[in-house]
């Protein structure tokens, strides 16, 4: 793996400790959209640019997931009014 490569993995870890940080009762779902979405997306574009099959890969699909996490959110964010 390369620097973006592992770039890529640290914007998954990144996303995911800042969700624990917004999460709760009280959270404000804008901001946890914006952050986490920002991640993703960069998160992407490194593994993407990484040129590394294993860290390609690896990166799209996780930062997908989170990517996928996101949309679940705006999509409750819709429902709740």
């Amino acid at each position: 793996m390369n620097k973006l490569g592992v770039l890529s993995l640290l914007m998954v870890i990144a996303s995911i400790i800042s969700f624990l940080i917004i999460r709760g009762p009280n959270a404000n779902l804008l901001m946890a959209i914006i952050v986490l979405g920002t991640l993703s997306l960069f998160g992407i574009i490194f593994a993407v640019l990484s040129k590394k099959w294993l860290s390609g890969i690896l990166g799209v699909l996780l930062n997908g997931g989170v990517l996928i996490f996101v949309y679940l959110i705006v999509l409750a964010r819709g429902i709740a009014g």
